[in-house]
Protein backbone atom coordinates (compact mmCIF):
# COMPACT_ATOMS: atom_id res chain seq x y z
CA UNK A 1 0.00 0.00 0.00
CA UNK A 2 1.34 3.41 -0.94
CA UNK A 3 1.67 6.41 1.29
CA UNK A 4 -1.31 8.78 1.46
CA UNK A 5 -0.63 12.22 0.00
CA UNK A 6 -1.92 14.43 2.81
CA UNK A 7 -1.77 17.65 0.80
CA UNK A 8 -4.02 16.13 -1.88
CA UNK A 9 -6.41 14.88 0.80
CA UNK A 10 -6.69 18.39 2.28
CA UNK A 11 -7.11 20.00 -1.15
CA UNK A 12 -9.78 17.46 -2.08
CA UNK A 13 -11.53 17.97 1.24
CA UNK A 14 -11.51 21.74 0.77
CA UNK A 15 -12.94 21.51 -2.74
CA UNK A 16 -15.44 18.87 -1.63
CA UNK A 17 -16.47 21.06 1.29
CA UNK A 18 -17.22 23.95 -1.09
CA UNK A 19 -19.59 21.69 -3.05
CA UNK A 20 -21.05 20.38 0.21
CA UNK A 21 -21.76 23.96 1.37
CA UNK A 22 -23.51 24.77 -1.91
CA UNK A 23 -25.66 21.63 -1.64
CA UNK A 24 -26.41 22.45 2.01
CA UNK A 25 -27.50 25.96 0.99
CA UNK A 26 -29.78 24.61 -1.74
CA UNK A 27 -31.29 22.10 0.67
CA UNK A 28 -31.88 24.49 3.55
CA UNK A 29 -32.65 27.78 1.81
CA UNK A 30 -34.40 26.76 -1.39
CA UNK A 31 -36.13 23.52 -0.39
CA UNK A 32 -36.66 23.64 3.37
CA UNK A 33 -37.08 27.34 4.18
CA UNK A 34 -40.89 27.32 3.64
CA UNK A 35 -41.17 24.14 5.71
CA UNK A 36 -39.07 25.71 8.47
CA UNK A 37 -41.38 28.75 8.48
CA UNK A 38 -44.48 26.54 8.77
CA UNK A 39 -42.93 24.46 11.56
CA UNK A 40 -41.89 27.62 13.41
CA UNK A 41 -45.37 29.11 13.05
CA UNK A 42 -46.81 25.88 14.50
CA UNK A 43 -44.25 26.10 17.33
CA UNK A 44 -42.68 22.80 16.29
CA UNK A 45 -39.27 24.43 15.72
CA UNK A 46 -37.50 27.34 17.32
CA UNK A 47 -37.42 30.57 15.31
CA UNK A 48 -33.77 31.11 16.28
CA UNK A 49 -31.14 28.49 17.07
CA UNK A 50 -30.27 27.86 20.70
CA UNK A 51 -26.66 28.57 19.84
CA UNK A 52 -25.87 31.86 18.09
CA UNK A 53 -22.75 30.28 16.57
CA UNK A 54 -24.68 27.35 15.03
CA UNK A 55 -24.01 28.29 11.39
CA UNK A 56 -20.25 28.50 11.92
CA UNK A 57 -20.15 25.17 13.74
CA UNK A 58 -22.31 23.58 11.02
CA UNK A 59 -19.85 24.76 8.35
CA UNK A 60 -16.94 23.33 10.35
CA UNK A 61 -18.86 20.07 10.82
CA UNK A 62 -19.45 19.74 7.08
CA UNK A 63 -15.74 20.37 6.55
CA UNK A 64 -14.96 17.56 9.00
CA UNK A 65 -17.26 15.22 7.06
CA UNK A 66 -15.53 16.25 3.83
CA UNK A 67 -12.12 15.52 5.36
CA UNK A 68 -13.30 12.11 6.56
CA UNK A 69 -14.63 11.25 3.10
CA UNK A 70 -11.45 12.45 1.37
CA UNK A 71 -9.21 10.53 3.77
CA UNK A 72 -11.24 7.33 3.51
CA UNK A 73 -11.18 7.59 -0.28
CA UNK A 74 -7.40 8.00 -0.31
CA UNK A 75 -6.97 5.12 2.14
CA UNK A 76 -9.28 2.77 0.24
CA UNK A 77 -7.78 3.25 -3.23
CA UNK A 78 -5.34 0.38 -2.66
CA UNK A 79 -8.09 -2.15 -1.93
CA UNK A 80 -11.12 -0.82 -3.81
CA UNK A 81 -9.29 0.82 -6.70
CA UNK A 82 -9.04 4.43 -7.77
CA UNK A 83 -11.91 6.21 -9.43
CA UNK A 84 -15.45 7.47 -9.10
CA UNK A 85 -16.93 4.09 -8.13
CA UNK A 86 -14.79 3.98 -4.99
CA UNK A 87 -15.54 7.65 -4.23
CA UNK A 88 -19.25 6.94 -4.63
CA UNK A 89 -19.08 3.96 -2.27
CA UNK A 90 -17.10 5.87 0.37
CA UNK A 91 -19.33 8.94 0.06
CA UNK A 92 -22.48 6.85 0.44
CA UNK A 93 -21.11 5.08 3.51
CA UNK A 94 -20.01 8.34 5.14
CA UNK A 95 -23.33 10.00 4.26
CA UNK A 96 -25.33 7.12 5.69
CA UNK A 97 -23.32 7.12 8.92
CA UNK A 98 -23.55 10.90 9.23
CA UNK A 99 -27.23 11.27 8.43
CA UNK A 100 -29.39 8.21 8.80
CA UNK A 101 -29.35 7.46 12.56
CA UNK A 102 -30.28 10.94 13.77
CA UNK A 103 -32.66 11.73 10.94
CA UNK A 104 -34.50 8.44 11.36
CA UNK A 105 -34.84 9.21 15.06
CA UNK A 106 -36.14 12.70 14.31
CA UNK A 107 -38.65 11.40 11.79
CA UNK A 108 -39.94 8.97 14.43
CA UNK A 109 -40.05 11.32 17.43
CA UNK A 110 -40.04 14.98 16.42
CA UNK A 111 -43.29 16.85 16.04
CA UNK A 112 -42.37 18.68 12.84
CA UNK A 113 -43.16 17.10 9.45
CA UNK A 114 -41.09 14.06 8.43
CA UNK A 115 -40.08 15.75 5.19
CA UNK A 116 -37.65 17.97 7.17
CA UNK A 117 -35.46 15.12 8.48
CA UNK A 118 -35.77 13.43 5.08
CA UNK A 119 -34.18 16.48 3.46
CA UNK A 120 -31.58 16.68 6.23
CA UNK A 121 -30.71 13.06 5.43
CA UNK A 122 -30.44 13.97 1.74
CA UNK A 123 -28.33 16.98 2.65
CA UNK A 124 -25.77 14.80 4.44
CA UNK A 125 -26.03 11.78 2.12
CA UNK A 126 -25.88 13.55 -1.23
CA UNK A 127 -23.44 16.13 0.15
CA UNK A 128 -21.08 13.38 1.32
CA UNK A 129 -21.22 11.66 -2.07
CA UNK A 130 -20.61 14.90 -3.99
CA UNK A 131 -17.83 15.93 -1.62
CA UNK A 132 -16.07 12.58 -1.88
CA UNK A 133 -16.42 12.50 -5.67
CA UNK A 134 -14.76 15.91 -5.88
CA UNK A 135 -12.04 14.85 -3.42
CA UNK A 136 -11.47 11.68 -5.44
CA UNK A 137 -11.14 13.69 -8.63
CA UNK A 138 -8.50 15.91 -7.00
CA UNK A 139 -6.60 13.07 -5.33
CA UNK A 140 -4.11 11.75 -7.89
CA UNK A 141 -1.09 9.48 -7.62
Amino acid sequence: MGKIKCTRVWLGALAGWAIFMIWSGVTNFLVLMPKYAAAQAAEQMLAEPRYPFFMAVWAVTLFAVAVIGAFLYAASRATLGAGPKTALIIGALVGFAAGFPIDFSLSAWATFPRVIPLWWLLELGVGSVLSTLVAGFIYRE
